[in-house]
């Protein structure tokens, strides 16, 4: 079994692919914009269990999804990558890059992702809260839990209009299978990365939009440099794509 994901080849192959992971909620369309950018890269846009293409795909760990990617990329023979990770997305890239040797993975990028809880009582209160919300996705109309979803403090810097967008472009998504994807991949259930991030053989790179002080703040306690996305919130590539790309680029290595 291997995740639904979209090739999109560029104008060279001397470089590590880019391989994009979106995070809840979301599908492998939400990084195309800033993807645009960099045509001379070839990409591989997932999507996640739960999710798109991948609504049908159900996993029971982190581990599970780790395997479900790996085997997607020996589909697409892809040798060497840069993983590319939202919030979810950025966490599973997190838990990847952590777990057994990878040779083909050359780098790692996260936005607005969280490398896990370190107190235990902070983890089960985290493990109940998503079960409260995934009891909401499999209960209630999804319009209705979306429009809560999008009122949690981290989307506070949205305005009433990118709410409803959002709203819009996610209420198509199969409510089981979030609620699914959220129980199994929630916060509480994810390991502490932090020392092992330390470790990596490989450029480990945090984004963070510039208004988003939660993340900001979860940024400095992993020791490495946080890009800041001027005037942008939690979900900076989408709310400023062009700037995000603009600082993906100079930090990636350059197509010969």
């Amino acid at each position: 079994m291997i995740l639904n994901a979209a090739v999109r080849h560029g104008k060279t192959a001397s470089q590590p692919w880019l391989v994009w992971l979106h995070g809840f909620l979301g599908s492998q369309q939400e990084w195309c914009q800033v993807a645009a950018e960099f045509s001379d890269y070839h990409h591989l846009f997932i999507d996640l269990p739960g999710h798109g293409g991948s609504a049908a795909i159900r996993v029971g760990s982190f581990q599970e999804t780790c395997a479900l990617l790996d085997a997607t990329l020996a589909h697409y023979a892809i040798p060497h990558y840069w993983l590319i990770g939202y919030s979810l997305g950025g966490r599973i890239a997190m838990h990847y890059a952590c777990g057994e040797p990878r040779p083909g993975l050359c780098g790692l990028v996260v936005e607005g992702s969280h490398p896990g809880l370190t107190d235990q009582q902070e983890r089960q209160a985290r493990i109940a809260s998503d079960r409260r919300w995934a009891a909401q996705f499999r209960e209630a109309p999804l319009e209705q839990v979306l429009n809560a979803w999008y009122q949690q403090p981290v989307f506070a810097t949205l305005s009433a209009a990118a709410r409803e967008e959002l709203v819009a472009l996610r209420r198509s998504n199969n409510p089981q299978a979030l609620a699914d994807m959220l129980d199994v991949t929630s916060l509480g259930r994810q390991a502490d990365l932090r020392a092992q991030l330390k470790q990596l053989p490989h450029p480990f790179i945090y984004f963070c939009g510039e208004q988003d002080s939660k993340f900001r703040g979860i940024a400095a306690t992993l020791n490495v440099p946080c890009h800041l996305i001027t005037a942008a919130g939690h979900n900076a590539h989408r709310e400023a794509p062009l700037a995000f790309a603009q600082c993906l680029s100079s930090l990636l290595p350059q197509p010969d």
